[in-house]
């Protein structure tokens, strides 16, 4: 057992012998099939399975094993050979799983029959599905229809996925929430508003091109592992990289290639970033003034002494709106107030400026250290700026790359999981299915959970996920949850939310993408769409954990059949014997993005699916790239106090999203507990804390809410003054759900306001 006193243990590269005895550790905690090194074999390749983890794309050229340490852990964890049958709850009572944690939950394994909630017993008991789906459709034929929620997670896949979102409209309203309002919905919005497109403009090819990289807030070596190798071999062809992170992680240090057996003998580590600067968090707002500002001034230079342009004129004259505001702005703003608000001195800003200016072909990076910010979009439009000041947008070897979280989390939103109407062709709906659907916005989570918490919300149904522990403020969601009149969550494994279940609960047991979905006319493939707007076949093959799970498009087209008005257009039982005639639907809905889908599906690399911006084509107001202007320093919600630090939620290496896989943070060189506040140690002292002192940790948003989590041991770390970090869902608690980006509604997770005291003995 490892002591708080030896943490953090010293962290080794990334990838290496590290990587696979953290894959090894999940064999043996999940004892999976012995399929599963052929479900390994096949993972990210065309006509193969598509991890189920996260959203990073599937190259053309794929290596022998195309996965990383993190998908492989995801495919491990769910082909366990563990069974959470109906018997294991004659010895467990719902309220007393309260106490355990999010890992042993899991660790039960695969639920294997429909379960429903008795309140007499506090135990679900199982239904057959039949049971399931008529209960389920007599409730919600009930309720007011604009009080139902319709949730998805960003795992289930576009055929699901677009059923999924016609039967919340057949049933009445647009309420359908998805897991992106949590963390990339500022890039949908933000990165919208300013270049016209609600994604990424690179692709593979721009990534094997480009010769300098720039990361704001984004850790490839947690969340998207297999952007090492791209990474790895831009650093042997003599490319740069510049990051931007309050946190020194790992997989932005150095990286030993798994997959080279050179490597791995002798150790060999790659280098990956050239500067390291590490911002307070929330000031990224101030570090790019200070790049743009740097850009600026070295322009001016050149100027005068006649050498070559470092501002590209031609593209700003071209394609970009509102530039003269922007350049004034930096001209005005004082390098004292710039490095005075990001902890960066002026000296480093032009040292990472001059490489930006030196490079030909620039990608700028980001991740939820951007996203997940009250002033979120003004980020990213600032991250716009900087690149569009040497015209690295919109061709080879440049542009804008967020890196999604979950694995079709983007391409749940291209086929029509959106609260917002105006991103839905509702004409083509109403031509295809004979219905009017409804016009009027639906709700973001924010705003369900806002009217959750009021009493305003009668159901929720959730195509995945745990949304109860991925929720901001988690004590007064946890408090409203079981008030709603029905919940329903399709799940693989038990946790957290299925613990409060609401007046009517149901779990509705799923299989995984990794299994057979075997339907009338065969196994079916499933599709998702990568971060790159990359369309991906995928077909699963390994035995489903029981015979009586079902696929997550077949539950949609039963509750559907159930709870929406009869229409001959809308074929639910029909639908689910051919998931190919669900694509033409697709394709007939969307046929610019999706134009032979069928029979493009299994593309090596997936088929693309297009972006006017990366054709330079700006889809906006103006019709040209729009420049942001801040009216201020940081993206925060709030005022810098006096004894007011600013929390930022992370994740481990040993997790995705809300399932923690185990207690091996080992990029970060914390080990067999979760239960820690990493702080400076210069803060520490002016606390009167040592290392390992119990602390109590308070929400300080001054809303009248009051916020706390016990049980933290501070832990020494190497974190900028006033910026302290915690682990994501536990520290949710303190999270306020007021606290978002102010035009996507994205909570606020790396920028939450606290107070830190010793806890009393």
């Amino acid at each position: 057992m490892t002591k708080i006193d030896d943490l953090p243990e010293e962290s080794g590269p990334s990838g290496g012998w590290g990587s696979l005895k953290g894959i090894s550790q999940i064999f043996g905690e999940s004892w999976p099939s012995p399929d599963v090194m052929r479900t390994l074999k096949r993972q990210n390749k065309p006509g193969g399975y598509m991890c189920a983890s996260c959203a990073f794309p599937k190259p053309a050229n794929y290596h022998p094993f195309e996965f990383c340490e993190n998908g492989a852990k995801a495919t491990l964890w769910e082909m366990t050979s563990a069974r959470s049958t109906p018997e294991f709850w004659d010895d467990h009572k719902v309220s007393d799983l309260r106490g355990w944690n999010d890992h042993d939950l899991e660790k039960t394994g695969r639920l294997t029959v429909p379960l429903r909630y008795d309140s007499e017993t506090d135990r679900y008991v199982e239904v057959t599905w039949d049971q399931a789906f008529s209960e389920i459709g007599a409730i919600l034929k009930t309720l007011p229809k604009q009080e139902v929620v319709f949730y998805s997670s960003g795992h289930a896949g576009l055929e699901a996925s677009y059923l999924w979102a016609l039967m919340a409209r057949a049933y009445g309203n647009n309420n359908l929430p998805q897991s992106s309002n949590m963390c990339h919905e500022t890039t949908s919005v933000g990165l919208k508003k300013v270049i016209g497109s609600s994604v990424g403009t690179v692709l593979w090819e721009d990534l094997e091109a480009t010769d300098c990289y720039f990361f704001f807030g984004q850790n490839p070596g947690t969340n998207s592992p297999r952007f090492l190798h791209p990474l790895k071999e831009a650093k042997d062809r003599g490319a740069k990289i510049v990051t931007f992170n309050p946190v020194r992680e790992q997989g932005l240090i150095s990286f030993v290639d798994p997959q080279n057996l050179q490597d791995m003998v002798t150790g060999r580590e790659t280098i990956i970033s050239d500067q390291y600067h590490q911002l307070k968090a929330g000031s990224d707002i101030a570090a790019l003034t200070g790049l743009c500002k740097a850009v600026i001034e070295a322009e001016d230079k050149a100027q005068a002494q006649g050498r070559t342009p470092v501002i590209d004129w031609d593209f700003l004259r071209e394609h970009c709106h509102e530039y003269e505001a922007f350049i004034a702005f930096c001209r005005a703003t004082d390098w004292d107030a710039i490095c005075e608000e990001c902890g960066l001195s002026e000296t480093a800003l032009r040292q990472a400026a001059e490489v930006y200016i030196k490079a030909k072909r620039v990608i700028g990076v980001y991740g939820m250290g951007l996203t997940q910010h009250a002033h979120g979009a003004t980020n990213i439009g600032m991250l716009v700026n900087f690149l569009a000041l040497r015209g690295n947008i919109g061709r080879l070897g440049a542009g804008c790359c967020p890196v999604r979280g979950h694995s079709n989390v983007q391409g749940q939103r291209t086929v029509g999981i959106a609260e917002k109407t105006a991103l839905i062709p509702m004409d083509k709906l109403r031509a295809l299915f004979d219905f009017d659907p409804p016009t009027e916005d639906g709700m973001h989570i924010v705003t369900a959970a806002q009217a959750m918490m009021e009493g305003k919300v009668s159901a929720t149904l959730c195509l995945g996920g745990n949304l109860v522990r991925a929720l901001p403020d988690t004590a007064r969601v946890e408090t409203a949850w079981p008030s709603q009149k029905l919940t329903v969550m399709i799940s693989t494994k038990l946790n957290r939310s299925h613990l409060y279940p609401g007046q009517a609960a149901f779990i509705l047991p799923c299989l995984s993408r990794s299994e057979v979905d075997e339907q009338e006319t065969g196994n079916q493939y499933v599709s998702v769409e990568d971060s790159f707007s990359m369309i991906h076949g995928s077909l699963g093959k390994h035995p489903p954990a029981s015979d009586l799970l079902k696929s997550e498009l077949a539950i949609t087209c039963g509750i559907a059949q159930a709870a929406t008005a009869p229409n001959p257009k809308m074929k639910w039982a029909e639908w689910v014997k051919d998931y190919a005639v669900v694509r033409d639907l697709i394709e007939a809905t969307y046929p610019d993005d999706f134009r032979d889908f069928n029979a493009r599906m299994n593309e090596p690399g997936g088929f693309w699916r297009g972006n006017p911006a990366h054709e330079r084509v700006w889809k906006t107001e103006s019709g040209k790239l729009e420049f942001t202007t801040p009216d201020k320093l940081n993206a925060l919600g709030f005022d810098h106090a006096p004894g007011r630090f600013v929390l930022i939620t992370m994740r481990s290496n040993d997790q995705f999203n809300t399932t923690v896989y185990g207690y091996s943070d080992r990029f970060r060189g914390i080990e067999g507990t979760r239960d820690v506040l990493l702080m400076n140690k210069i803060d520490m002292a002016d606390l009167g804390l040592a290392h390992g002192d119990a602390v109590l940790v308070s929400g300080d948003m001054c809303d009248g809410v009051d916020r706390r989590l016990e049980g933290l041991k501070v832990v020494t770390f190497d974190l900028p003054c006033g910026t302290v970090g915690g682990y994501y869902p536990e520290c949710n608690v303190l999270v306020p759900v007021g606290l978002h980006d102010q035009l996507s509604k994205t909570p606020g997770s790396k920028g939450v306001p606290v107070r830190i005291e010793k806890a009393e003995a």
